[in-house]
This record gives structure tokens, C-alpha cells and sequence, in this order.
């Protein structure tokens, strides 16, 4: 089959394959940084949900509990990953749907434009996934003549701006609803600054079309469930169930990891993942798909097809990062990130950002490219402290570092640098011999860039507290 290959992501998503990935970051940090009317727009947004998180907590008993709970399920999930992937696809086949299996994102798009093209379709609706973000299917689908029009009004506001999402959860959370406004006017000539809810209404009027005309609908899954062998779309808009019910062909395009062993055990994940990604005790919509539509259903797809994406996944099997797999995608260590608050999620260019971002990037795009994110922590540990599942996130990052400093690909210069600063604090005589001249001059001339740029200059005592108590116990 002829097909236009993978092509660059839209403005935003920075796919700038020949440059220093690691440079644009730091430069588009530093812009973020000092942009304190973005940074108000974050913190805004964020408190609102923290806020609500807080009410949403109150529905659990023993909430510690529940959290333990789900992390032994996903253990279990995870260890034996194999065995449920085939329980999953024998059900599922056995309800009439269809399974391909995709090792990576050529695979996926390859399988979904060869369905679109068996459909003769030019058109499809697509709900809020980040696996399709992750595979850039809206500008493949578009340099293959099809339009890919997405539905959530977050993705929607997104896609008219030219901008991948900004957050796993609230794909607009950087912008107000003047910026909303604006955007509107600019690209669909609509009355400038509209309200919230004239903006929704247009969105709708706009969007119901598209349900009507499109031949495919696209989602992705929040969950697997092995023993029935369905597809969990978790939202709150009712726009995923238009896209499963309107096109007589339903794509869902799912991690490998998303996969749970029972649906017993949504009765967990769905209040944890609507606590903690929103603050409700459980999300507006919630659906289960087990295969296009029976001989006594009056509604949904006529074919149903679910895509298994691994796309690096398997990479995060190992020891040191197989914790990452647990990752349910709430968003509640992005809110809970210093760093993230302050530099944006578009500033790490990738479609995972965030504290679990920066711990599976670097396995799935690429560790010598995306290894700068896993230093984008203060360490704090905060993403760890609020993840539903608690997941070590904090402490992985710290393993990608070792992984990173094992496999030489930091730079020599680094490396040298690092070597000769742990030689000097392992050894109480070299520190003791360095008086405060030395030691200022280390930090404010040789670390000038990386330091001093953004801090003041340091100064250090003239005695250390090692000497001052050898004076002391002197006296």
C-alpha cells in the first residue's frame, strides 16, 4: 500500500529532528519562566483542580488503602502483561472485534489509513487521546488527504490554535477564556470575545456535523479489561460516545499498559482516576466497548477494531522504570511539579510531559535525545506524594540518571566535571584545604552560566563548620 510517511508534528509539537533538543528546552524554559502572565494562567487553572481534589478524596474510606490496592493490581497486571494482552484479544475477537498488534507508530498509522481507505472515507472524528498525540495521527492523516477533527473542546480549542496539548488532562490549561475567545475569532471569524458558553455552543453547532458526516470515529482507552475483553472511555463531554455511535467504524487505539485484569476492578480505578485527575467522585461518562454492535443493539459501530500499541512500552519493562507502566495518565504529579508550573508543558517538547513524562520519554522516543528531561526535577518528591497509584516517580528519575551516566551519555566534559566534585566532597582534607576564595571562585567564575546567571553570587565563610569545631573543641 502507497502512503505519505510519518511527516513533522504541527506547529508546537517540536519535532526539530536535527537539533539539540536539550538547547530548546532550556531556551523555552527560560522563557516560560519569566512569563509571569502565563505562569498566573497555570496556577489558576491548577488550584482549581487542587481544590477539587481535596472534595473528591472525602468519597474514600480509607484512601491509603485504595491506593495500595490499585498499585498491587497493576503489579500483577504487569508481571504477567503477556497473559492478558492474549486473554484481551481472545475475547475481544470472540465479540466480533478485530486486534492488530503495533510495534511502533508506522504500524499504527499504517493499519489505521489502510481502514480509512477500505471505508473510502476523507473524514474522521476523533475523541481525546494521547496515544494518537504520541503518534502525530491528525498531520499523518492529513498529508494522506483525510481530516482528522477532534472533538473534546479542549483538543478542539488545540487543533484551531496549531498546538499539540499542553496538559494530559486539560489539553488548554494554559490559555483564559480570552485567549479562547481570541482564537475563535481568528480562525472561524466569530464575534470577538465571546463567552464560555457562547464559545461551547459554536464548538457544538460545528462539531455535530462532523458526527454525522464521518465514516470513522478514533478513541483511545483508558483501560483494557482482559476478562470480558472491552475498551474503557473514561470522559467528561459525552463527545467519545458520539464518536463510537455516529461512524459505522469504530477505531480504539490503546498502550499496552493500560490493561487491567478484570472489570471488578473498575470499581477502583474509576474513582481514583476521576478523584485525582478532577477532583469528582467519578467521571461524567463512562463507557465500555466489547465489539461493534450485537444483532439486538440499536446503536454503535458496525466494525470495531482496537490497535495494541507498544511504541517503546516494552522499554519500560525494565527494573529500574517498570513502575512507570502503573501510570493511569490523571495528570496529578504535572499539578503537583514546581517545574512543570513554571515552564509549561509545551517547553519539554514531547508529548508526555511532566514528572512521568520525563521518566518514559527518554525510554520511548529515545534516551541520548530526551535524557535532559529526567534533570528537569527539583527532586522534591511531590509527584511521588500525590500519585494515585504511588508510584516511586521521583526515585526513577534518579535511576534514568544513573542509567544515563552508565551508558557515557552525558558528555565528557560533564563526566570530568562531576568526577572531580565528588573526589572533593568524599575528602574532608581537599575541602578543608580549599579556603572561600577557591570555593567562591569555582561557583561564580567556572559555574557563571549555570549558576550565576539566574542567582546571586555565593560566598562562602572564611572557616567551614569542620574547622570551626576543631577551634572550638581547641578551646
Amino acid at each position: 500500500m502507497d502512503y505519505i510517511g510519518l511527516t513533522p508534528a504541527r506547529q508546537g509539537s517540536f519535532s526539530e529532528n536535527m537539533t539539540d533538543r536539550q538547547s530548546v528546552f532550556l531556551a523555552k524554559s527560560k522563557v516560560k519562566a519569566n512569563d509571569l502572565e502565563h505562569k498566573r494562567k497555570v496556577a489558576f487553572n491548577i488550584q482549581k483542580y487542587n481544590d477539587s481534589v481535596v472534595k473528591g478524596k472525602q468519597q474514600f474510606a480509607n484512601l491509603d488503602v485504595a491506593r495500595q490496592r490499585a498499585k498491587n493490581v497493576k503489579w500483577k497486571t504487569i508481571e504477567n502483561l503477556d497473559k492478558y494482552l492474549e486473554q484481551f484479544e481472545k475475547k475481544f475477537t470472540a465479540n466480533g472485534g478485530k486486534v492488530i498488534w503495533a510495534e511502533n507508530a508506522d504500524d499504527a498509522l499504517h493499519a489505521i489509513l489502510q481502514i480509512c481507505r477500505e471505508k473510502n472515507t476523507t473524514q474522521v472524528v476523533k475523541a481525546k487521546s494521547m496515544v494518537t498525540e504520541e503518534i502525530h495521527l491528525n498531520d499523518f492523516l492529513s498529508r494522506n488527504g483525510i481530516e482528522s477533527v477532534e472533538t473534546d473542546l479542549g483538543e478542539y480549542i488545540q487543533q484551531l490554535d496549531g498546538e499539540p496539548p499542553y496538559h494530559i488532562v486539560t489539553p488548554a490549561m494554559h490559555k483564559s477564556k480570552e485567549d479562547v475567545a481570541k482564537v475563535f475569532h481568528d480562525k472561524l471569524g466569530t464575534e470577538p470575545n465571546l463567552s464560555p458558553p457562547e464559545i461551547t455552543k459554536i464548538a457544538r453547532k460545528n462539531l455535530r456535523e462532523k458526527y454525522i458526516t464521518a465514516q470513522v470515529g478514533i478513541t483511545g482507552g483508558n483501560f483494557l479489561l482482559a476478562d470480558i475483553g472491552g475498551v474503557c472511555v473514561t470522559e467528561n463531554e459525552g463527545n467519545a460516545r458520539l464518536c463510537t455511535t455516529f461512524p459505522a467504524t469504530q477505531i480504539s487505539i490503546v498502550g499496552i499498559e493500560k490493561l487491567l485484569p478484570s472489570v471488578n476492578d473498575l470499581n477502583l480505578f474509576w474513582p481514583l482516576l476521576a478523584t485525582y485527575g478532577t477532583g469528582q467522585q467519578l467521571t461524567v461518562y463512562n463507557s465500555i466497548f466489547t465489539g461493534p454492535r450485537g444483532a439486538y443493539e440499536t446503536d454503535g459501530p458496525e466494525e470495531m477494531y482496537v490497535i495494541l500499541l507498544d511504541n517503546g512500552r516494552t522499554n519500560l519493562l525494565m527494573k529500574e522504570v517498570r513502575e512507570s507502566m502503573y501510570c493511569i495518565r490523571c495528570g496529578s504529579c504535572l499539578n503537583a511539579c514546581p517545574v512543570y508550573k513554571n515552564i509549561g508543558g509545551h517547553a519539554y517538547g514531547a508529548t508526555y510531559s511532566g514528572p512521568i513524562g520525563s521518566v518514559i520519554t527518554p525510554h520511548l522516543s529515545g534516551l541520548e535525545e530526551y535524557k535532559h528531561l529526567s534533570y528537569a526535577s527539583s527532586l522534591c518528591g511531590n509527584c511521588t506524594e500525590v500519585c494515585p497509584l504511588k508510584i516511586n516517580i521521583h526515585g526513577m528519575l534518579l535511576e534514568n540518571r544513573a542509567l544515563f551516566a552508565e551508558k557515557r551519555l552525558n558528555k565528557n566534559s560533564e563526566n570530568f566535571s562531576w568526577s572531580l566534585w565528588q573526589r572533593a566532597m568524599l575528602s574532608r582534607k581537599l575541602l578543608n584545604a580549599a579556603g572561600s576564595g577557591l570555593k567562591d571562585k569555582v561557583v561564580n567564575k567556572i559555574f557563571k552560566e549555570s549558576w550565576c546567571r539566574d542567582r546571586g553570587p555565593i560566598h562562602f565563610a572564611e572557616k567551614s563548620f569542620n574547622k570551626m569545631w576543631k577551634d572550638r573543641k581547641q578551646n
